[in-house]
C-alpha cells in the first residue's frame, strides 16, 4: 500500500490546516494593530476625519493586509507540505535548456 502525500493525507491536512488558521488569526490581531496605526496617524496627520473615511481606511487597510497574509500563508502550506513537488510539469520537455 502507498502512502499518501502531502495534503492527501489526512493527518497532515489537519496539522497543516490547523497551522494556516493559527497564523490567520495572529495576522487578523497583527492587522487590526496596523489599522489602528494607520488611523492614529490619519488622525495625527489629517486632524477629525469624517466616519465614512474612518470605515474606508478600517477596510482598506485591514482587508488588503488579509489578503497579503493569506496569500503567502498558502503559498508557505503549499510549499511546506510537499503539495508542490506533487505537481506534473507537462511543459517541461518543450522548454529547451539555456544552459
Amino acid at each position: 500500500m502507498t502512502r499518501r502525500q502531502a495534503l492527501d493525507d489526512p493527518e497532515i491536512a489537519r496539522v497543516a490546516w490547523r497551522r494556516f488558521r493559527r497564523i490567520m488569526a495572529w495576522m487578523a490581531l497583527t492587522g487590526a494593530l496596523c489599522v489602528g496605526a494607520a488611523l492614529l496617524f490619519l488622525r495625527w496627520w489629517a486632524g477629525p476625519m469624517p466616519i465614512h473615511m474612518v470605515i474606508a481606511t478600517i477596510l482598506g487597510v485591514w482587508l488588503t493586509f488579509m489578503l497579503g497574509t493569506g496569500l503567502m500563508a498558502l503559498a508557505f502550506l503549499s510549499s511546506g507540505t510537499g503539495h508542490d513537488e506533487q505537481i506534473i510539469d507537462r511543459m517541461k520537455d518543450e522548454v529547451p535548456d539555456n544552459d
